[in-house]
């Protein structure tokens, strides 16, 4: 955890670190040919040696750094034209987190400087409390919180967590029902809400040590797993659209992934949730496309790459990597294949290409083939940030 104390402090400490870093080399014990260092950092590329294999990993750093400097020269996007908008949140918790992972305290502090603007002159663009798309914002005032400990953020913060399962007033009778039965009033059962509601009650659980945040969200998400997930792993966009989305899986496959690097081991719903998870990544590893990602339709080889599903995907496979939860001798290939792949697919300004535009629901198969696609949407900067991440993290522990 780096603490953003003073400027002249900070800034000497985060070049010195940056400098360090630079110059990590791997070592191999002859005597017994077994690698002691299993990742070598050269300029732009991370390798993972392997005894019989080694994965490398293109630009992991460059990458992030060019996506964190983009989002900085960002306008907000708005949620109804009012409030920070949910994929906003989710590029700027990447940047910070992929800031930390390298140590450099200069975008930490323009990441901070632009958060702190919404604390004053800004400070209508805080999205209100009613809502699982808003709720969520609560938690990058916790990363704030958990890497300055300054109480502003967890004051800030800690509501979005707390008042979404604080049933309102006016709450409709099927959102009562939801909250009777334990689970959060903001419950819809559409996939996205596994990475809105997981996220903001897994950073409140960092932040207090408090179980109720993170069992509530376990309960939650077995409660989905149970009600959305089909046999061959992955999730159709809606009950009655029998279409596997990328972006609306993706979010399902970054939800559990959030959920499960925060969950203790205790929790009575964690095997029910990895053994979901793990479905879902080996019917991932089956549809992968021959040119590394997925596409639109995750079951359709037809349909056209899309990156932000494939991102999220990627994430996913990461972590799992890097937490033990996957087989690296099955998957480090998928991975190695598919950040190589997406790497591709962003333009010199650092933006993110064929990104599928915000999709509602609908059962028809042409519908989601012709969705627009974007270039540097949110939705795209997001989850490359959090692959960068992941792979320097997994790069820290092999080591």
């Amino acid at each position: 955890m780096i603490k953003l104390f003073s400027l002249t402090v900070i800034l000497t400490i985060g070049l010195t670190m940056a400098y360090f870093d630079s110059f990590h080399i791997g070592e191999h014990n002859s005597s017994n040919n077994t690698n002691l260092i299993l990742y070598r950092k050269i300029p732009n590329r991370i390798y993972a040696e392997q005894s019989d294999s080694i994965l490398k990993f293109n630009e992991v750093e460059s990458v992030g750094k060019q996506l964190v400097n983009q989002f900085l020269t960002t306008e907000h996007l708005l949620h109804n034209g009012k409030w920070i908008h949910y994929a906003e949140v989710c590029t700027w918790l990447g940047a910070t987190r992929f800031a930390q992972s390298v140590r450099d305290t200069v975008l930490l502090l323009k990441l901070q400087e632009r958060f702190d603007v919404l604390m004053t002159s800004e400070s209508d663009l805080l999205p209100v409390k009613n809502h699982v798309d808003l709720n969520m914002f609560g938690c990058l005032p916790l990363e704030f919180y958990e890497i300055t400990g300054d109480r502003k953020y967890f004051e800030m913060g800690i509501p979005y967590a707390i008042t979404q399962w604080e049933i309102p007033n006016d709450a409709t009778p099927e959102q009562q029902e939801f909250a009777s039965d334990g689970y959060s009033w903001q419950t819809r059962l559409w996939i996205d809400d596994m990475y809105m509601i997981t996220i903001i009650q897994s950073q409140a659980y960092r932040a207090t040590g408090d179980r109720k945040y993170i069992d509530r969200a376990a309960q939650e998400m077995a409660f989905y797993l149970n009600r959305l997930q089909r046999p061959n792993g992955l999730f159709f966009h809606a009950p009655d659209v029998p279409f596997y989305w990328a972006r609306g899986n993706g979010w399902m496959a970054a939800g559990m992934t959030e959920l499960l690097k925060a969950l203790p081991e205790d929790n009575l719903n964690r095997d029910v949730i990895l053994d979901a998870y793990l479905k879902m990544m080996k019917s991932l590893k089956e549809h992968q496309g021959k040119n590394g990602l997925w596409n639109q339709l995750v079951d359709h080889p037809d349909f056209w790459t899309e990156t932000s599903g494939s991102a999220m995907f990627t994430y996913a496979l990461i972590t799992g990597l890097q937490r033990g939860w996957l087989d690296e001798a099955e998957y480090g290939q998928v991975v190695e294949k598919a950040w190589n792949a997406m790497t591709k697919y962003i333009n010199d300004k650092g933006e993110v290409r064929e990104v599928c535009v915000g999709t509602n629901k609908q059962n028809d198969l042409e519908y989601y083939r012709n969705r627009p696609r974007i270039t540097g949407d949110f939705h795209g900067q997001a989850p490359y940030l959090w692959c960068a991440t992941a792979l320097l993290e997994w790069s820290k522990t092999r080591r």
